[in-house]
């Protein structure tokens, strides 16, 4: 294997070197930690490396729980009876839990077939969604708080190459696949982990400016856009690498681009307009457009899938508001490489987006410990769900609105005109 001072060239390398990102740079994991990791089937090549880069950090046990796609599809075929598409693993989600509680980091390893579950009962598939976010949510609470390290690390799998490069035989697809997700999460350098401190650094510095300015809301507009977001009392923008509140510095996801907040869950109005599909639970979901009025979505639709997206509003009260805004450059390099990759880990970093339900309320000033009936009074958004999709892009104008109602130029054809550019 070439040693630190080269790029890594081959494809066990670069896979290692992922591997050893997601450990070292997107965990941090330390000595003595458990890990929970979930994971397609078809990632199993990286698993296995993440798993021994894991005990090199010293985990305790590392405990892979893998999906698989054909498994995932019988339900919906075979299962009956009818009743059995409102039943979720909570004693699964609940061992998450306290997994996390005890001090266990938490992986996952995304790469599903964007399109698995399109053909399948949308009232099926949007009433297994719900009970599995209803028994997941003593995890989801622990992750949206932000009270454990976590991260996401992508892996090329055959249905997810087969949607992103779909004029291409499957095994070259997954390889033009691989080589994305390299190059998006720079382990193609010659030290990723420095690569990612310098990113971190100018993402620390975009957060920085934008929480000393402490916009009252911002203004989006674009082709069927016009937005105005309020943002929470006291929020906190955030990005890249954070420390936990268990005291670890990690970076949630790999790859990523953008600096985020929470929005007010009661002060967002206006159109606006999707600029990327998205990628839902098995279905693609595409030229979403909605209208907000007091927080709320009103009207939705969608060219496919829309039957889904207002199952999904449906959730619960929370799920037709906003839980978090999140500003991209359009020239961020998942923007850059010109693919849609049909899955939010990526197409979320290559535009500003929105994201409904659970809001993360790491992103509120002195939010530790407090109840979320009080955050909830500053804005804070609850919800079972919490769903990213993309409304920005190379035509979309950013304001940022201060205290005293003034609009400032932030971005300019998805291009950052204040503050680190």
């Amino acid at each position: 294997m070439p040693d630190d001072a080269h790029p890594a060239t081959t494809f066990e390398a670069r896979l290692d070197k992922l591997a050893m990102l997601g450990v070292r740079v997107g965990l941090n994991l330390r000595a003595g930690q458990e890990l929970v990791m979930t994971a397609p089937l078809d990632a199993m090549p990286l698993v296995r490396r993440i798993v021994e880069h894991a005990y090199k950090a010293g985990a305790t046990l590392v405990t892979p729980l893998i999906s698989d796609d054909a498994v995932a599809l019988a339900r919906y075929r075979h299962a009956h009876p009818d009743a059995a598409f409102d039943v979720a693993p909570g004693w699964l989600f609940n061992a998450m839990a306290e997994a996390f509680k005890g001090g266990a980091a938490r992986l996952a390893v995304v790469g599903d077939d964007p399109t698995l579950l399109s053909a399948e009962d949308p009232e099926k598939v949007a009433r297994a969604n719900k009970a599995r976010s209803i028994a997941y949510r003593p995890a989801l609470e622990l992750i949206t708080g932000f009270a454990i390290n976590w991260n996401l690390v992508p892996a090329a799998t055959p249905g997810w190459a087969r949607q992103v490069f779909p004029d291409l035989p499957e095994a070259q697809a997954v390889e033009r696949l691989w080589d994305a997700i390299f190059a998006a999460c720079r382990v193609d350098v010659a030290d990723p982990v420095a690569e990612w401190a310098r990113h971190n650094a100018t993402l620390r510095a975009r957060r920085e400016f934008l929480n000393g300015k402490d916009f009252s809301a911002l203004h989006f507009r674009g082709a069927g856009t016009d937005l105005r977001v309020g943002l929470a009392e006291g929020h906190l923008w955030c990005g890249g690498a954070e420390e936990a509140k268990n005291g670890i510095v990690c970076n949630p996801n790999i790859p990523t681009e953008e600096v985020f907040t929470t929005p007010h869950a009661l002060r967002v109005e206006g159109a606006v307009r999707s600029t990327k599909p998205l990628a839902y639970q098995g279905t693609l979901i595409e030229d979403i457009a909605v209208r907000f009025e007091g927080g709320r979505i009103v009207e939705a639709n969608a060219t496919r899938g829309a039957e889904v997206l207002r199952k999904v509003i449906g959730t619960d009260e929370g799920a037709a508001r906003l839980g978090e805004v999140a500003l991209v450059p359009h020239s961020s390099p998942i923007s850059a490489s010109g693919l849609l990759f049909r899955n939010t880990l990526f197409d979320e970093n290559a535009a500003s987006h929105i994201a409904l339900g659970q809001a993360y309320t790491t992103c509120l000033r002195d939010s530790a410990g407090v109840p979320m009936e009080a955050l909830a009074k500053r804005g804070a958004n609850a919800s079972l769900i919490h769903i990213d999709w993309m409304i920005g892009s190379g035509e979309v104008d950013v304001d940022g609105i201060t205290q005293g109602g003034e609009a400032e130029p932030l971005m300019r054809k998805g291009e950052f005109v204040a503050g680190p550019v």
